[in-house]
């Protein structure tokens, strides 16, 4: 949920600059195209009414009443002829002048008696027969957009006629429309203008003549200036948008100035209502986690109220688990007693069942030698002998290490050749061999393997496996055992039989667990075997194998370097 609130503000600030930006430029270029079409009309509106006057001083040329008043310098009517006129046609003011530049008749009464014997509208209107146009400055320091014609008579000019085109209007109509708008004329310097400290000076002067921004006056300005594209010019510290058009007349031309006022207007409009939904949006989240928060706190006083009912249910766990150690302990005191006993057992039964291969072959030995003495073969009853002595010395050896069944055994370890150990373990089997027809196949590499092993015990342990397959064959026509030695990252030894296999390989390497019948095994030949095997640092493992029979592998770690100081380490 966090993370969709932060998608939600990521999505909602990349929607808001991307909106601003294209409303900004979008809602400029229709601003401009507005002021295009304003300063178009406002153009319209200029050369009309100039063409409009410039036919007044034609037809006030030819008005006899005023050629008659100049010839014969009565000029009583001629003002109220003047401002009827004026009042027909809507200019701003007519004047008549004589010859020598006298005002003699005007539709402003204070102006006759002036002279203007050398302004442009007279030299030039005296020299010539058209209408002239002329820009004048008027008292109150504005421009005059005058157009003046000379009264003829006889051929000769008797007077000026001077016709004031009102222009002024069209500055007051501006003002009230457009932020700032000024016309200059063909030297650029501004001629109308609705901003009358420009007047008389060119745009540039008018634009870099204003007053130094206020430290707010400049954080307005660089907000809007970042806000909106770059601004063509500042107009009293607000930046602005200027739109310019040529005015057909005497190659003046008109300049407009528009805020971006409006367009920030729109545009923060529709920013508002975006802000406005994404708002809400963040509302519904945030009223969604809300309700989250609430079912999670519910399900915390659940299960605050489910841990309370735990913890009474162990307190008395707890309490009866105790009970039930201490009534442990007794039972173990006595289950180490019974172990005790067992032990004792386990000790005999394993003399028993180590002593009973080595007694046989002794009695077979001892019929052999008693024989070869009969029959005067001293030496072969000799070398019988030896065979007895060396069973007599194993004898010892088993009875000594039955101590170590309790504990790890390790300090009878040596090299030994598996090889040799599994021959004179054949060896020793070798009458009980010679009881049945057995086919025994033998498979070994060509040379030594070597292992560090206790060698009495390791021949222990495949003398057992050889009797547990003899056993296992028993009931077979043709007895097979196959005896394969292999060495690669470890010894292995397989014993392999034709016998009918094992039914519940899961116990089979547990004490005082046997297939065989009561008096012909103890159970303990496998789990011993097991034992001896993991002392050496080594596993026993038994299977069915797929044609039938068991098979037994016995693998022990190959002699090294490392195994030889870790032994003799230890």
């Amino acid at each position: 949920m966090r993370i969709a609130v932060a998608a939600v503000l990521a999505l909602a600030i990349a929607v808001m600059l991307m909106t601003n930006v294209w409303l900004t430029q979008r809602f400029t270029e229709t601003t401009r195209v507005r002021a295009e079409l304003r300063l178009a009309l406002y153009t319209g509106n200029i050369t009309s009414e100039l063409q409009r006057t410039n036919v007044v001083p034609l037809l006030l040329a030819r008005d006899p009443q005023l050629i008659k008043a100049l010839d014969t310098n009565d000029y009583s009517t001629a003002s109220a002829r003047l401002i009827s006129a004026r009042q027909e046609v809507a200019v701003a003011s007519i004047r008549l002048l004589d010859m020598q530049g006298r005002v003699v008749a005007s539709t402003n009464r204070t102006q006759i008696g002036m002279a203007f014997p050398n302004t442009e509208f007279f030299v030039d209107a005296t020299r010539s027969r058209e209408t002239i146009f002329s820009l004048n400055t008027n008292e109150a320091g504005g421009t005059e957009f005058d157009y003046s014609r000379a009264l003829i008579q006889d051929n000769k000019p008797v007077g000026v006629i001077v016709v004031e085109a009102d222009l002024s209007k069209f500055e007051r109509s501006w003002a009230g429309i457009s932020d700032a708008v000024a016309v200059t004329d063909s030297s650029g310097k501004i001629i109308l203008t609705t901003e009358p400290r420009w007047r008389g000076v060119t745009m540039n002067e008018a634009l870099a003549a204003r007053s130094a921004p206020s430290a707010i006056e400049r954080a307005l300005q660089a907000t809007a200036d970042w806000a909106n594209d770059a601004p063509d010019a500042y107009l009293k510290g607000q930046a602005v948008m200027r739109t310019e058009t040529r005015v057909p007349f005497r190659g003046w031309k008109m300049i407009a100035f528009t805020s971006y006022d409006s367009v920030r207007e729109r545009v923060n409009a529709v920013l508002a209502l975006e802000i406005m939904g994404f708002a809400i949006l963040l509302a519904l989240v945030f009223y969604a986690l809300s309700r989250r928060a609430r079912r999670q706190s519910q399900a915390l006083r659940a299960e605050s109220a489910e841990l309370r009912t735990l913890n009474s249910r162990l307190t008395r766990e707890i309490a009866e688990r105790e009970k039930a150690q201490m009534d442990l302990a007794v039972a173990e005191q006595t289950l180490a007693q019974s172990s005790k006993l067992a032990a004792l057992g386990e000790m005999s039964a394993a003399v028993s069942h180590e002593l009973n291969q080595p007694l046989a072959a002794m009695k077979t030995y001892l019929a052999g030698a008693r024989l070869l003495l009969q029959r005067a073969r001293t030496e072969e009853a000799l070398s019988s002998f030896q065979r007895i002595d060396d069973l007599i010395g194993r004898m010892g050896a088993i009875t000594r290490q039955l101590k170590s069944y309790a504990r790890k055994g390790g300090e009878a370890f040596e090299p030994v050749d598996l090889r040799a150990a599994l021959s004179e373990a054949l060896s020793m089997m070798e009458p009980q061999l010679k009881t049945r027809k057995l086919h025994i196949i033998r498979t070994m590499p060509r040379g030594s393997v070597m292992v560090m092993a206790d060698r009495i015990r390791l021949e222990q342990v495949i003398i057992n496996l050889l009797r547990n397959a003899l056993d296992a064959t028993k009931s077979v026509a043709e007895p097979q055992v196959e005896l394969m030695l292999t060495a690669g990252e470890t010894a292995v030894l397989s014993v392999r039989d034709n016998g009918p296999g094992i039914t519940d390989l899961d116990k089979l390497f547990e004490p005082f667990w046997t297939t065989k019948k009561p008096g012909e095994g103890t159970g303990l030949g496998l789990a011993i075997s097991s034992s001896i095997i993991a002392d050496f640092g080594g596993r026993m493992t038994a299977h069915n194998s797929e044609g039938g029979g068991a098979v037994f592998e016995v693998q022990l770690p190959l002699l090294s370097d490392k195994n030889r100081s870790v032994r003799a380490a230890e």
